[in-house]
């Protein structure tokens, strides 16, 4: 799905019921594939170790008791209910939290921010309110702007929960899958199961990997389908042991039956709190897809079919286990010893195919959230292949993918059991879950303007609620926990190094930026001679001339007769509409032919790779110049500040403007031109451009002087100048910084990967020079 049909994927939420209930069906296979695995693996990590199954069948209605609220008031009323509201246009996740945050109080860390940012659609659409001394909360928006500190631990809150999800992309796949194929251990003998179940929950999720470069759109259909069989056939199953072994089960859904369980049970049953918690394990993803469904039909979808089948699964397994406590061993208090023999290996086989949907799901949205990083400058440049021209966010990044993979075979070699896993597993559920509690008790107060009390209720009530299951979780850090610890502790060194390393390079590009008047003291020509062609300058600043511009024109005989300084920046937005995609100046008087442009990119959008980026940059420049009213000549007003940028959009945004035609020019009369500008070189070229311009308004002899100069320009050819950087610490810095900067960022520049569009340039049209940076 591309940037044009978003509009339509955000007004079908808006139409028929039988709409809202295609996308709730749709949702199954993406948002619940996770979450619907959980009774595989529930109740045996609960009863793993900490606690007994005994005759009174207070452990087991205890737990049953546990795992109804924590459905209840955990993905029920907390996510369904509450944080689904908190949208960002339409998308979720903790990035969106963070967004929304940064755009209604200034506490962004992105370095290019713009007031120019605060006119996007998008920006303002969720109706951000002007400044008001007497609004609720605006002593805390001022405190959070005033101290960068704070603005810091807000970015770190964000990280760590962004890590834990990519922790959390590595065990889950590991968990689900050997969950599933640990239901062979009812049909063999131990010895037997022992050698039979690692390799083959191995080959599986080898298998699952290796499929990710295809894409989920070749297969996604069967996914919706596989969680609905799953669905229904545990809620079937949970139905028959209900009815068969203990009917009145449902009487342990009282919370008495909590109390009474910790009041048994004391410290064990504290501690086995952190297997409980794996049955509200991928509710996180009921926020994080957002974007691809709508609110109504993620709701619908939940509390109808998914809340209800869960719920009849755990009662099934309790009511079977509430007749049943003589256990050959251990192993068998698991989901299938409650499983009808005549029907246990059909269920096996569709419980294998829904972990294989539950695992792809928290990978693709791994692959998802490591973008969101990258585009907001926390994680380095990585290789992203769009899997799907027509499905929105369908992405593969190899070398997550196959670090996901050895770390899931390793943690599936290493750990050889679900307690392990599971307790792993949990803690980095509930991390993620209480940061998302955190995060939302500020969006309450900052952007829905709510009552602070509110907030600080909502924070103590499920804050405290998390909060048990997170101590349950920590104190198993020996047994497992201290895997997503490690894993997140890891990915958030990398994701701040780098963070840290862009701001420091960034504010070094702006104290040495290079004076207005030192360019108008070349004059037109730059002091050298000026040859046919674009030069296309990468820098990260959004005004003023970068240095490494100064290196050029001192050191070359010649330069491009157009000179373009291109920045491409993520703005605290999910999608920035092709209408407004990029930011158009001059730098110094029109008769220099420098121009700035700035390509504005949300962190969910797709950015372009290939030769339609080049043709929308130069149309956009075009269009700059044909409705460019200023006088022409020497004027120095607003010069230094690059204060006049006009709003473009792309080419295919556009029904009326400048459109650039290549090679041949009868393909591009349309109606409603009045004229064609072509170029002819009198010797031989590569390309013949010509530029398509609207009836009005009429321009004048010097626009079109311009525009000729252009065409030449892009017929010549374009070229790509970057600067090649060096950063080092400056002398006198502490040493923590010297190994951050001079070792950390340094290694993830080297092995990252440069701007997208500088790919499709052909090597002998790119010019590296280097520079060496002293932060």
């Amino acid at each position: 799905m591309d940037l044009e049909s978003l509009s339509y994927r955000n007004s079908i939420k808006k139409e028929s019921w039988k709409t809202v209930l295609t996308l709730a069906y749709q949702s199954l296979g993406v948002v619940y594939g996770d979450l619907s695995t959980s009774p595989l693996y529930v109740y045996k990590s609960t009863f793993a170790e900490d606690i007994q199954h005994s005759e009174t069948n207070e452990e087991i209605f205890g737990v049953l008791s546990f795992v109804f609220w924590t459905l209840t008031l955990i993905p029920l009323v907390k996510y369904v209910f509450i944080v689904l509201l908190a949208d960002d246009n339409g998308e979720g996740g903790t990035f969106a939290l963070y967004s929304l945050l940064c755009r209604h109080a200034r506490v962004s860390l992105l370095p290019n921010t713009q007031l120019a940012d605060e006119d996007l659609t998008e920006y303002t659409k969720d109706g951000v309110v002007a400044n008001d001394k007497r609004a609720v909360g605006s002593s805390l928006k001022s405190v959070l702007e005033k101290h960068r500190g704070l603005q810091r631990i807000l970015l770190v809150l964000a990280l760590i929960g962004t890590c834990m999800v990519i922790g959390d992309g590595v065990l889950t796949p590991a968990l689900s899958v050997f969950s599933a194929v640990s239901g062979m251990e009812l049909s063999m003998s131990k010895e037997q199961h022992r050698y039979v179940e690692v390799p083959v929950a191995c080959i599986i999720l080898i298998f699952l990997f290796a499929l990710q470069h295809y894409g989920t759109h070749r297969v996604g259909f069967l996914f919706a389908p596989v969680v609905m069989t799953w669905l229904l056939c545990i809620s079937a199953i949970g139905i028959y042991n209900i009815i068969h072994w203990n009917p009145h089960v449902y009487e342990a859904l009282s919370p008495y039956y909590m109390f009474k369980f910790l009041k048994k049970t004391q410290r064990g049953g504290w501690m086995s709190l952190g297997g409980i918690l794996l049955c509200i394990t991928g509710s996180e993803a009921m926020y994080a897809d957002l974007g691809h469904f709508s609110q109504l039909s993620i709701k619908i979808a939940f509390t109808f079919l998914v809340y209800p089948s869960l719920i009849l699964a755990y009662m099934g397994q309790a009511a079977y286990l509430s007749k049943h406590h003589t256990l050959e061993s251990d192993y068998r208090i698991g989901f299938y010893v409650s499983v009808p023999e005549k029907i246990r290996w059909p269920v096996l086989v569709i419980a294998i195919l829904q972990a294989v949907v539950g695992s792809q799901a928290v990978i693709t949205g791994t692959f998802s959230i490591i973008k969101q990083c990258s585009a907001l400058s926390c994680f380095p440049k990585v290789k992203i292949v769009h899997t799907s021209s027509k499905i929105h966010g369908q992405i593969y990044i190899p070398d997550i993918n196959w670090t996901l993979m050895l770390l899931c075979l390793a943690i599936t070699v290493g750990f050889r059991d679900t307690k392990r896993m599971g307790n792993a597993s949990g803690l980095a559920v509930i991390t993620v879950m209480l940061v998302t509690t955190c995060l939302m008790s500020l969006v309450m107060v900052l952007c829905w303007h709510k009552s602070v009390v509110l907030a600080i209720c909502f924070l103590f009530f499920f804050g405290s609620i998390e909060a048990l299951y997170f101590s349950a979780s920590l104190i198993k850090f020996l047994e497992g926990a201290w895997v997503p610890i490690a894993l997140s502790f890891i990915f958030l060194i990398v994701m701040y190094a780098w963070h840290y390393g862009t701001i420091k390079k960034y504010e070094f590009d702006v104290q040495n930026k290079v004076s207005i008047n030192w360019l108008l003291g070349l004059g037109p020509t730059l002091g050298i001679v000026r040859v046919r062609g674009i030069g296309l300058i990468h820098t990260e600043l959004v005004s003023g001339i970068p240095a490494i511009f100064s290196h050029f024109v001192t050191n070359l005989p010649a330069f491009h007769q157009v000179v373009v300084f291109l920045c491409i920046k993520s703005v605290p937005v999910p999608h920035v509409r092709p209408a407004e995609r990029f930011l158009v100046g001059r730098v110094g008087p029109k008769e220099y032919r420098l121009y700035r442009c700035i390509a504005r990119y949300g962190y969910r959008d797709i950015q372009k790779d290939d030769m339609e980026f080049e043709q929308d940059l130069v149309c956009s420049i075009a269009e700059f110049i044909r409705s460019d009213t200023s006088k022409c000549g020497s004027e120095l007003n607003n010069l230094e500040d690059d204060a006049k940028m006009t709003v473009v959009g792309t080419s295919a945004s556009k029904l009326e403007g400048v459109r650039m035609c290549e090679d041949d020019l009868d393909s591009c009369q349309t109606e409603g031109t009045s004229e064609v500008m072509e170029f002819k070189s009198p010797e031989k070229v590569r390309k013949r451009v010509s530029f398509v311009v609207p009836d009005s308004p009429e321009i004048d002899l010097n626009a079109k002087e311009e525009l000729q100069e252009l065409m030449e320009a892009r017929e010549a050819g374009m070229a790509f100048i970057m600067g090649h950087s060096y950063v080092r610490a400056k002398r006198g810095s502490s040493w923590i910084k010297k190994v951050v900067i001079n070792y950390g960022y340094d290694f993830l520049r080297r092995n990252s990967r440069g701007p997208t569009y500088a790919l499709s340039i052909p090597h002998a049209s790119t010019l590296e020079v280097g520079m060496i940076y002293n932060v």
